[in-house]
């Protein structure tokens, strides 16, 4: 009897143990097949980090893109009227397919015609800037309208004396920002505006100093020639008005994006949306002059739409 009972123990337990060597048996099998292929999952994993870093996988990269010259304003009756005029092409806001890049020792130059004028005390400057943090820089310059980088401390305005006033410029860099700058009459005398992202910011001296003096001729894009005062990243969309816009006003050109079309045509100067080219999209004919200035298509990283 005990022979039996022993007997049946013995079976009963070796068939109901036969699921365990199954299952040991498959996790063995996948061992060894991981460790046969794991050089293969690495390698994929490394790639898609790399294309995941490149911006591949970016949704903006898929988003639809506006080419080169598809919006500009209309001026039935010519350069620098202001009767019947009217947007013309896709002017929906859709990301360029195209922005300027600036590494350092180039510029766009423009013939535009002098703004600071007694009927014209206030002027708005609007643009897109991917700052990429070098010490010194002057993203815009029109006459003595001017916004600088100052010894890595400011950004913002110059006086006629050479001060500086505006803002830490630490948290511009590296990151797509809409810049918004109201001047009153040239050169900062404290009524001057200065917006980010549709937002009006405290202005406050800076230790740095504004640079050896003022850009007083044509219009430069990042940098003024003479001073050696060179932008070092990626512009888009400027814009100049020849009047004081509302913060209403600016707020809405933000919210429409990279891509957004002029808000206010009768007080619009000039227009480069530097999308592929240094067109003057505003009617006026003030088409800029490139010095080694890039156009480069993959500059989605960093932009996020507002």
């Amino acid at each position: 009897m005990k022979v039996k009972t022993l007997r049946k123990t013995f079976v009963k337990s070796f068939i109901r143990n036969k699921p365990l060597r199954k299952a040991s048996a498959k996790a063995q099998s996948a061992m060894e097949y991981l460790m046969t292929y794991s050089w293969a999952i690495l390698i994929i994993a490394v790639v898609l980090a790399a294309l995941f870093q490149l911006g591949v996988f970016n949704p903006m990269t898929f988003a639809p893109k506006a080419p080169p010259g598809s919006c500009q304003v209309f001026r039935p009756n010519g350069p620098g009227t202001t009767s019947f005029i009217n947007l013309e092409g896709i002017c929906s806001g859709e990301l360029p397919q195209y922005v300027a890049h600036f590494n350092g020792n180039d510029y766009i130059s423009a013939n535009v015609p002098q703004i600071n004028t007694a009927t014209d005390e206030y002027n708005t400057v609007v643009f897109w800037m991917y700052w990429n943090g070098p010490i010194n820089g002057m993203p815009f310059g029109f006459y003595d309208y001017d916004l600088w980088f100052n010894s890595g401390t400011c950004f913002g305005f110059n006086t006629a004396g050479g001060d500086a006033y505006g803002i830490n410029p630490s948290s511009l860099a590296g990151k797509w920002v809409f810049v918004a700058a109201v001047f009153y009459n040239g050169p900062y005398t404290g009524n001057s505006l200065l917006y980010i992202n549709g937002v009006p910011q405290a202005l406050s001296q800076c230790s740095g100093s504004a640079g050896s003096g003022i850009a007083t001729s044509n219009l430069h894009i990042s940098g003024w020639p003479s001073g050696g005062y060179y932008f070092s990243g990626d512009l888009a969309n400027v814009q100049i008005y020849n009047t004081s816009l509302s913060a209403n006003e600016i707020q809405s050109l933000y919210l429409e994006g990279i891509g957004g079309a002029p808000i206010d045509l009768q007080h619009l100067v000039a227009w480069w949306p530097l999308n592929g080219n240094a067109n003057d999209y505003s009617g006026n004919g003030n088409n800029g002059q490139i010095s080694n200035v890039n156009f480069v298509s993959n500059w989605y990283n960093g932009y996020t739409p507002p």
